[in-house]
């Protein structure tokens, strides 16, 4: 009993709370490093007052969001209108559940260490064992990927429902180009992960960066196309440029969320960032490694290993958030029509295309 208990609910419960407290001032300081990034793209500095080089400016953006007025207009919908920035957030925090960040018996060192203090050793080793315990992720299940893809597109929901509950016409407009835009982009997003798992064989996201690590090489440099497809349609998906039509500030005044203020505001703000790291994960398991070094099975490589698991899954994480950032600094956005076109005249096609002839290849 007293196993379980710890197996199923108190290790669980710390590896959530570590994820979320980790993630919350991930997003804080992406949004710094977004402003650094983009100013110096432009020839600008950046925030620069608050702290060293401005890096107590998240604090003070933080504290703004919470003390603003928070106004809700007159002949709004209420209730939807407050559920809709929890209902864009929390998703986005949900789907980490699954993501693996570290091996299986990534914790079984320091388990062993900390229970054997209160424990008799033999349950001590059955815990140890347990891969949910032990392992670098909240829980692995056979169906991850589904999980992942059915869980982030409540996401978008948050978005179509606050524009609609404002009650005004530019936050209407963006609700019905996000609801456009999330058909149009995440058929070819499923089309390029069901790519990956044709060769991994496997919906579990562990199995599948576990099928990397045996096969010796990463799923990019066999599907370059796929992983082109992942990129672009996720940031379609999480309303980043060239593909920002929801919110268009030159078109829409702020689109969706243009009656908001104060912290519901924020947390469209927090769903935006959340999503952007959700989507790099995601590219980094399904075509990077995960928290695989570089060519884990080359012996003369194998120094790599000093770098823990963790640190190579958030290096390769912080690389693609800063294609992210940097695209947003260089690329002007789309009119809503090449938006469409794009999506179902080009990447659609590309994707479909690109799995019936992966399957060929397999088959032959």
């Amino acid at each position: 009993m007293i196993e379980n208990l710890i197996i199923y609910f108190l290790i669980p419960f710390i590896k959530i709370g570590a994820i979320v407290l980790i993630l919350s001032g991930a997003i804080a300081y992406l949004t710094l490093l977004e402003r650094k990034l983009i100013a110096h793209i432009q020839v600008r500095l950046g925030p620069m007052r608050v702290g060293w080089h401005g890096l107590l400016q998240p604090i003070a953006d933080g504290l703004k969001f919470v003390l603003k007025e928070d106004i809700v207009p007159s002949k709004a919908d209420a209730l939807i209108f407050t559920l809709a920035p929890m209902i864009s957030l929390i998703p986005a925090f949900v789907v980490f559940s699954v993501v693996p960040f570290g091996p299986p018996g990534m914790f079984e060192g320091l388990l062993r260490g900390i229970l054997s203090r209160f424990l008799e050793s033999a349950s001590v080793e059955r815990i140890v064992s347990n891969p949910i315990a032990s392992g670098g992720f909240v829980t692995d299940i056979n169906i991850a990927v589904l999980f992942v893809l059915s869980v982030s597109s409540v996401g978008i929901l948050g978005v179509i429902l606050g524009g609609w509950a404002s009650n005004s016409k530019y936050p209407l407009l963006g609700a019905l180009r996000s609801s456009a835009q999330m058909v149009s982009y995440e058929v070819a997003m499923g089309f390029a992960i069901i790519s990956v798992l044709l060769y991994a064989g496997s919906l579990s996201l562990v199995e599948i960066v576990q099928q990397q690590q045996a096969g010796g090489w990463w799923y990019f440099f066999i599907q370059p196309v796929a992983f082109f497809l992942l990129l672009v349609c996720g940031m379609a998906e999480t309303n980043r440029l060239p593909f920002d039509l929801p919110e268009a500030e030159t078109e829409l005044v702020g689109g969706f969320h243009t009656e908001y203020s104060g912290f519901r505001f924020s947390l469209f703000f927090l769903a935006e960032y959340a999503n952007m790291i959700t989507v790099s994960a995601l590219a980094v398991t399904l075509f990077w490694g995960g928290w695989l070094p570089p060519f884990p099975n080359v012996p003369w490589l194998g120094f790599l290993g000093i770098i823990p698991p963790v640190a190579w899954f958030l290096i390769k994480v912080f690389l693609i958030l800063y294609l992210f950032i940097w695209v947003r600094g260089t690329l002007p956005r789309f009119r809503f029509d090449q938006l469409m076109n794009y999506g179902w005249k080009v990447f659609l096609p590309i994707a479909l295309g690109h799995v019936i002839l992966y399957a060929a290849i397999l088959a032959i």
